[in-house]
């Protein structure tokens, strides 16, 4: 192979690519906005060309799985989050299902959650927070949230608790952090794991410390309307060596092995150790500790990511920017209350929760419909109530999930509430238009 004129071309290739994206996205990105014709995405891809460069670099090298890239990211967003261990996945709904099944293996002794054991959550969020714990048999318990936040109402953790508790698995609600000196103080003070579903929250801080870093494990998810984007993507995250090590496995088929992709006998003991019932020297790669999966990324989505990461600040900023344009533009509407944030939290807001009040002469559908009409995306707070869902007809109330009291909160929201986009690609005009809508439908309704 000519090693020279290789290199040659390959940055030839990522000059043009670098070029293209000024000729094709960046003008796109850059194009005007005009009120009443251009579409007002809820969110959307915010991007520049040294993702496209790093896609097209890693699709040169043609590795595809998990490899250089994926390596350099779990270790970018490790240090980032200031954890010590950061997995690559191929989506935030793997990597709360990694991060459930983690806490059923059988090297946690008696803390491991078996069937029929309870875990606490909200029905107020998205589906697959909870979707992990009904499969694997285990008992969602689901509480209340508060209004103002659309977080867990912690007042109801203690009526939650029963003698099959074993963790508490919920979502920060659109970047908004949930009280997290109290649930992490519940969890510590009866012996129960926390899952951080931080999918919505990537940057978001609780008394200087980021979310998804304060429980035993932390989930991110890249899909393009999330913090940020690799297209597909997730992540789970922790600061203990035990939990790591079963993510792993679980992760990879289930496996023993711990070697890197392409990578043979990083233990020094392929051959040469017992493992179950199997033959003495069954080779290590195909020992399976877990029942697990293949949830691993693509180095091309992890190319991606890599750039990303070096944007995930100023993205943080642009969103605390946009909500605070938001709230100065709606707050004192009557016919709407603006969710907020706890003293101490510092959200980096995934979107603009609103919800219609009773001073209102209009109910939210009437309000989200006219804004449809005039190109501006709207979004309902996911399931809304997840048990009123069809995925919920065949299970049964008190053996297959719990619930503490009525949801009336749960109710009000599903009902009431829908949120519009302040991602960073959101530009003033947008923002303006928006409000300026919502504010002339409440004036004349």
């Amino acid at each position: 192979m000519d090693e020279i004129r290789a290199k040659q071309l390959h940055d030839e290739i990522l000059a043009k690519t670098a070029e293209y994206y000024s000729l094709v996205h960046k003008s796109q990105q850059d194009a005007p906005f005009e009120a009443g014709k251009s579409k007002v995405n809820y969110a959307g891809r915010v991007f520049d060309e040294k993702e496209m460069v790093n896609l097209v670099d890693s699709a040169l090298e043609f590795w595809l799985t998990s490899g250089r890239y994926s390596r350099e990211f779990e270790t970018k967003l490790a240090a980032y989050l200031g954890v010590e261990h950061a997995l690559l996945v191929n989506s935030g709904s793997s990597a709360n299902l990694l991060a459930f099944s983690a806490l059923t293996s059988p090297l946690l002794g008696d803390r491991r959650i078996k069937r029929g054991d309870e875990v606490i959550t909200v029905a107020c969020g998205f589906p697959t927070t909870i979707a992990p714990i009904i499969q694997f048999g285990a008992v969602p318990v689901f509480v209340d949230v508060e209004l103002n936040g659309a977080n867990i109402d912690v007042s109801q953790l203690d009526k939650a608790l029963s003698d099959k508790s074993k963790a508490v698995m919920i979502a920060h609600t659109l970047g908004n952090p949930f009280d997290l000196k109290k649930v992490k103080n519940f969890c510590d003070e009866h012996g129960l794991f926390l899952i951080e579903d931080n999918c919505d929250a990537l940057g978001s801080k609780f008394d200087g410390r980021f979310t998804g870093t304060w429980g035993d494990i932390g989930t991110s998810s890249f899909y393009p309307p999330h913090h940020l984007t690799m297209g597909e993507g997730g992540a789970v995250y922790t600061n203990d060596p035990l939990l790591k090590k079963v993510l792993l496995s679980i992760r990879d088929w289930g496996r023993e092995c711990w070697c890197n992709s392409g990578v043979d006998n990083s233990c020094g003991c392929r051959f040469t150790k017992q493992f179950g019932s199997l033959p003495k020297g069954y080779d290590h790669k195909y020992v399976y500790s877990h029942f697990g999966y293949n949830l691993k990324a693509t180095d091309l989505q992890a190319a991606i990511g890599v750039a990303q990461l070096d944007k995930v600040d100023s993205f943080t900023e642009k969103r605390q920017k946009n909500y605070a344009y938001l709230y100065e533009k709606l707050h004192d509407l009557p016919q709407l209350s603006i969710f907020t944030a706890l003293p101490g939290a510092e959200p980096s807001w995934f979107g603009f929760l609103l919800s219609v009040t009773d001073k209102a002469g209009f109910i939210r559908n009437d309000l989200t419909e006219y804004l449809e009409k005039n190109k501006i995306q709207t979004r309902n707070l996911f399931a809304g109530n997840i048990i009123k869902h069809p995925c919920f007809e065949t299970l049964v109330e008190d053996v297959d999930y719990r619930v503490i009291g009525e949801l009336p909160n749960t109710e009000t929201i599903m009902n009431n509430s829908f949120w519009i986009g302040l991602y960073p690609g959101m530009t003033n005009e947008k923002l303006d238009y928006m409000a300026d809508k919502i504010r002339d439908f409440c004036r004349k309704s």
